[in-house]
């Protein structure tokens, strides 16, 4: 599968962002590829109406406290009933603590809402494993954002990830993160065992996104 953090961009921002949600509808329905957007939180209610099987949207982050007088905050339920199929957790951008992190995991399961807690090494993703979250993402925070593909510059480190994460919990997915910029490195994390992969500038200001994108949805290990 293909995670697109669109994050706070400003070519994710507005009509920017309604285009790339767009652009990458239009791929998941043509090639039947699991494409999951995670826009800004003011492209949240696109999910009601634009939502597939193949095609899902899920937030950046949420916050761990319940609904009530809570300015300002993201809940879980809120994200739910706007349509998102689930939540990322613990972003190296958003770093939350392993409370607040088991609190929305256990919540998410109640709603039956997926997660997927971004661990920014192996020894990481495996504490976080015990939450027995839906998807683990491995992302070493040096290489994020560098073009630069952690199963290229540390293969053994994808490989271990899924190794050991596994073998705690056969059902966890594991993704890739940081640095993944084209084709060929979505295809070597494949390779290493990965599922999927989690991705932002790439895409975002790729200068033909679409195009970018349909390179990723073709390939075939």
């Amino acid at each position: 599968m293909i995670v697109l953090n669109l994050k706070a961009y400003a070519e994710s921002s507005g009509e920017n962002g309604l285009k790339l949600i767009k652009t990458a509808h239009s791929i998941s329905k043509k090639t039947k590829k699991k494409i999951i957007v995670c826009p800004p939180p003011t492209h949240l209610h696109y999910a009601r109406k634009n939502s597939t099987p193949n095609f899902w949207f899920f937030a950046q982050h949420v916050d761990a406290n319940e609904q009530g007088a809570f300015t300002g905050s993201l809940t879980l339920e809120a994200v739910f009933e706007e349509g998102c199929k689930g939540t990322l957790i613990n972003h190296s951008e958003k770093k939350v603590s392993f409370e607040h992190a088991r609190l929305v995991v256990e919540n998410a399961r109640k709603l039956g809402v997926k997660t997927i807690i971004c661990a920014d090494s192996v020894e990481k993703g495996i504490l976080f494993a015990q939450l027995k979250p839906w998807a683990i993402a491995i992302e070493p925070p040096e290489l994020i954002g560098t073009g630069v593909s952690v199963s290229k510059a540390r293969p053994e480190v994808v490989a271990n990830a899924v190794h050991k994460l596994k073998a705690m919990d056969k059902s966890i997915i594991v993704l890739v993160g940081a640095g993944v910029s084209n084709a060929e490195d979505y295809r070597k994390c494949l390779e290493l065992g990965a599922e999927g992969v989690l991705l932002a500038s790439a895409f975002v200001k790729a200068k033909n996104p679409r195009e970018w994108l349909q390179s990723l949805a073709d390939v075939k290990v």
